[in-house]
């Protein structure tokens, strides 16, 4: 157990660290990272998510329903109960609130959720049908409504916000589809569903032509979060600490309740609930740096989570184990 969780977290850790110090070894221009973040949401992640649903088989993604609704649900449920802390008790602007939700919503589906899986359930077919399930969820379902924050926000700083952000809904969400980030994914997935009426596969051409996009994804990634914790000093405060309890903690059990409330297969439920327990992802703070929106609790969540995972990962594996010997 031990070896498998330290495989998956070497080369996160790794990457991060060389990002981290190419940063302050001044290597690369922490405060300028515009065209790294170019490259890594325009074009290799929307790359990627593309290619990671449009190979879905349409008939598995029907049969993960129910995992979707497990993991939609709690990602939801604690980016409105951050959001509200945040922004109502916290009294927070927008765009910090924005990225610390994202971050502490949306596991890290996508540098963690493979290596975890397979150390669980071994490697096989399904395991990697359940974090592209996963990694379309949170792109599908999470970032747009991250990305129309952040839109709102720079609308507001701008001047040329509306009466309020309802009343601007219809411009932000037109705004956040067009981006490649969000429309990546969602084209694979109507790709997915027109292959397997036609019952084909999708074509090697296509997958050779974005497979490099999808290996560079995660590396820059990483890479260009350790570079933007460069430029920043960290500070860890109370809703920093609060969010990574949310994320490490309350996030997986919400996830395990949601699945026994709709009487799912054990395995089901274990898949869910571990990818659930994943540590807080990056892409809010790559966000708001697009955005230009320097969030102090969303980078100390994803600092304080990420650490805790070392330990609450393996305690998660531990409480859901009966289940698949039940």
């Amino acid at each position: 157990m031990g070896y498998f969780i330290l495989k998956a977290l070497a080369p996160i850790f790794v990457i991060l660290a060389l990002g981290y110090w190419a940063g302050k070894a001044k290597l690369v221009d922490n405060g300028n990272v515009a065209i790294l973040n170019i490259f890594l949401m325009d074009f290799a992640l929307p790359g990627g998510l593309f290619l990671a649903t449009v190979q879905t088989p349409w008939a598995g993604i029907v049969k993960q329903i129910p995992l979707v609704a497990v993991l939609t649900l709690s990602m939801w449920i604690i980016y409105a109960l951050i959001y509200f802390v945040s922004a109502k008790l916290c009294h927070k602007k927008l765009g910090d609130t924005a990225v610390l939700a994202l971050t502490v919503g949306l596991p890290n589906y996508a540098a963690l959720g493979l290596p975890i899986l397979n150390g669980v359930f071994g490697e096989n077919p399904v395991t990697s049908l359940n974090v592209a399930i996963a990694i379309a969820c949170g792109s599908v379902f999470m970032t747009p409504v991250c990305l129309m924050m952040l839109e709102a926000a720079k609308a507001e700083a701008s001047g040329t916000a509306k009466s309020s952000v309802a009343a601007a809904l219809p411009r932000l969400m037109w705004a956040s589809v067009k981006k490649p980030l969000v429309f990546g994914p969602i084209l694979g997935v109507i790709g997915s569903a027109l292959l397997g009426m036609a019952n084909l596969k999708a074509p090697e051409l296509l997958i050779l032509a974005f497979k490099p996009l999808g290996g560079a994804s995660l590396a820059a990634a990483l890479f260009l979060t350790g570079v933007i914790l460069s430029a920043r000093k960290l500070k860890i405060n109370g809703i920093v600490i609060f969010g990574a309890i949310l994320k490490n903690l309350v996030q997986p059990f919400i996830a395990w309740g949601v699945a026994l409330a709709f009487g799912l297969d054990p395995v089901v439920v274990v898949a869910g609930v571990l990818l659930v327990a994943l540590s807080a992802g990056f892409f809010g703070v790559v966000f708001g740096n697009r955005y230009g929106v320097q969030s102090p609790d969303g980078e100390g969540a994803l600092l304080v989570s990420t650490a805790a995972f070392i330990i609450t990962i393996p305690l998660f594996i531990v409480l859901t184990a009966p289940l698949l010997h039940s």
